[in-house]
């Protein structure tokens, strides 16, 4: 409905509201006052909406303008005074040559008309809004982008230390739900296990048992010891792959490959012999160290696995399901004196028994080629423990 109607009392009123806005303009034969049928009927009362409401006039309005384009209407508007201005309100500051303006008025059937001034069209400018999650606020006052190599190492420090702090609650936790419930703690209970095994095993009565870290072990003094003919390893090879132990829990400390390779078993041997035991993924990483500690890989030895029954035991694999393990052979500088060639098989049959435990065989065949000789066995464990053999590990 329009702002400005006006509601009469009666249709005679209204007649005579209309020929005195309009009657005499539009209708010149009228002047002289006279009424004509169709002047009478100009006027048509409406309906009434529902019973006893009062008709409403209706009068003939101009029509609307058509809307046209911004640069004809720029062309062809009437001009009208500025109404209205809107200014850019983020939060960095807008161009000063390229201010937006927004023109006003009402026209004459009272819609509100806006026109944008376009005469700085081109002079705008787009200006990027910061991302201000990406951005923090550095000591100095300024910013730094949260990719940068300081940023993400101080958020991985903040996330180590509040792990470190979760997991120091959560063993207190654990040892007040022990106490109060009257369960041995698990390192109580491992250290009474390790007391218990130290006492009722007994070393072999001419070992040379030495429990030590061999990343911090003392080599050069051993060296300037002793010389030795033979040294057999069993690394605890670090597992690349995606399952890694496929089900299978490893009870031993996995090192990775810079760490075997820092031993300096080049100062315990000047000429002899060196057997590692390697798994299916390491073998070119055992020969290349065999290269840096200066040997010549010149056998290999396969153990198959069997279980109590004689059976071939397999075990899981990646592709294929392993049954046996292999000890690759490398020579240094001369052949031991006491050397003796042929005297063993490069394939053992032996039953299979703990984790990572080696068979009895090996050490048979290694005093077999080289009878009398120095021996020493890195990573050894209780277990491997030998007549006149000096064994070396943490574990022992």
């Amino acid at each position: 409905m329009w702002s400005d109607e006006i509601y009469f009392e009666d249709d005679e009123a209204a007649m005579a509201a209309y020929r005195a806005a309009v009657g005499d303009e539009a209708n010149p034969s009228n002047q002289n006052g006279s009424d004509d049928d169709d002047n009478d009927n100009d006027f048509v009362p409406d309906k009434p909406s529902r019973r006893g409401a009062k008709p409403k006039s209706r009068r003939e309005l101009p029509p609307k303008s058509k809307k046209i384009s911004s640069a004809p209407r720029k062309a062809l508007a009437k001009p009208r005074k500025p109404r209205a201005s809107v200014a850019s309100q983020s939060s960095s500051p807008a161009p000063t040559s390229a201010a937006l303006k927004t023109e006003g008025n009402t026209d004459e059937d009272g819609d509100i008309e806006i026109d944008i001034d376009d005469s700085n069209e081109g002079s705008l400018t787009a200006m990027p809004t910061p991302d201000i999650g990406k951005l923090s606020v550095s000591a100095a006052g300024g910013t730094e982008d949260s990719d940068s190599p300081a940023t993400m190492l101080g958020s991985l420090r903040e996330r180590e230390q509040n792990i470190r702090q979760r997991i120091v609650q959560l063993e207190k936790e654990i040892a007040d739900l022990e106490k109060k419930c009257g369960v041995e703690g698990a390192a109580e209970a491992k250290a009474k296990v390790a007391a218990i095994d130290m006492s009722e095993f007994k070393a072999p009565e001419w070992s040379v048992p030495i429990r030590a870290n061999v990343m911090n072990f003392d080599w050069e003094k051993l060296a300037s010891a002793c010389q030795f003919d033979v040294i057999l390893m069993d690394p605890p090879w670090q597992l690349a792959s995606q399952a890694p132990t496929r089900g299978v829990a490893i009870a031993y400390q996995q090192l990775p490959d810079v760490c075997i390779e820092s031993l300096p078993i080049q100062l315990l041997q000047t000429s002899g012999f060196i057997f590692i035991w390697v798994i299916n993924n390491k073998y070119t990483k055992a020969f290349q160290l065999m290269k840096q500690w200066g040997y010549t890989y010149v056998d290999d030895i396969a153990w198959v696995k069997q279980t109590v029954n004689r059976r071939m035991a397999k075990g899981h694999g990646y592709y294929l399901q392993h049954a046996k393990e292999t000890c690759l052979v490398g020579k240094k500088g001369a052949d031991p004196p006491n050397l003796q060639r042929s005297v063993a098989s490069d394939v053992i049959f032996s039953e299979r028994r703990g984790q990572s435990q080696k068979p009895e065989e090996m050490y048979e065949i290694i005093e077999q080629l080289i009878p009398g000789g120095r021996y020493l066995e890195i990573f050894g464990r209780k277990n491997n423990l030998r007549d006149y053999w000096v064994t070396i590990g943490n574990e022992l």
